[in-house]
């Protein structure tokens, strides 16, 4: 049984999310459909394809798209763990620059005053657009400069405002399509084409995104489940486990950073 992962936020965008706190255990091997990024002060994150592999250590560690992984992040203090969505400009500069294989070591040179900034924007609680801002610069120098994606097509932005407007329930490329005055075969060309993603996808990690947001507010697993369109708290115990790996009860969010800071005072007196 795995540990409760330590006090973290989520903070998202079109075409990704990050994670960003304390951890304290191992997360069990699992897949998905993003990129991932992840690093971390205090130790390096290990990574592994399967149970029966050896554990290696990662100062910075790409994962490729739908490539199996568990995630050992016990003695990191403070980290994240930043997803990209495969198909965006961002992904697309990910896979070609370093991921030969399903897994890849980056210098942490390559980006370390990215990484020392985004966490201490975090820890200072500077807001959620400084965060952010640095999430974005850190993908940028990742990436060597490749610009995210921008959605300007009026349609599409309409049928994101509409998706999130009604993320408690369900939502079909049928309904979406109607709403935007589009035939679904092109309303599904052009979502790809603005957002870099399809529609299901984006309406997935949309909800997986809410439930983290309802969470930080207080609001009980099952209640968020219900409110972010999943049919009941299984429902959405499945999509977790089997996008990130771990149940959302298995995490503690906070809204605050102290027990962050907690955890890294401990960590330097051991």
């Amino acid at each position: 049984m795995p540990k409760a992962i330590g006090d973290i936020e989520m903070y998202r965008w079109d075409g990704g999310c990050i994670f960003i706190g304390s951890a304290a255990g191992v997360v069990p091997v699992h897949a998905h459909q993003a990129i991932q990024i992840c690093t971390g002060r205090g130790a390096a994150i290990r990574l592994r394809a399967a149970d029966e592999d050896p554990w290696k250590s990662y100062p910075v560690g790409i994962i490729a798209s739908n490539q199996p992984h568990a995630m050992d992040a016990t003695d990191v203090t403070l980290g994240f763990v930043l997803f990209v969505e495969p198909e965006t400009r961002e992904g697309r500069a990910l896979t070609e620059l370093y991921l030969k294989d399903g897994f890849a070591a980056v210098d942490p040179s390559i980006a370390a005053a990215e990484v020392d900034e985004l966490l201490d924007r975090f820890v200072a609680r500077r807001g959620d657009a400084a965060v952010a801002e640095a999430v974005q610069n850190l993908v940028r120098k990742l990436t060597q400069g490749v610009e995210p994606l921008v959605v300007s097509d009026d349609r599409i932005l309409r049928a994101i405002a509409w998706i999130n407007a009604h993320l408690d329930q369900q939502i079909t490329l049928e309904m979406v399509a109607g709403e935007v005055f589009l035939s679904p075969g092109r309303l599904r060309h052009l979502f790809v084409e603005q957002t870099g993603m399809g529609l299901r996808p984006y309406v997935l990690w949309r909800r997986l995104a809410k439930i983290w947001e309802l969470s930080m507010k207080g609001i009980s697993i099952s209640r968020a489940a219900h409110e972010a369109g999943f049919a009941d708290a299984a429902h959405l115990t499945r999509t977790s486990k089997r996008m990130i790996g771990l149940a959302p009860s298995m995490f503690r969010v906070s809204s605050t950073p102290e027990a962050l800071l907690q955890a890294q005072s401990e960590a330097a007196k051991r």
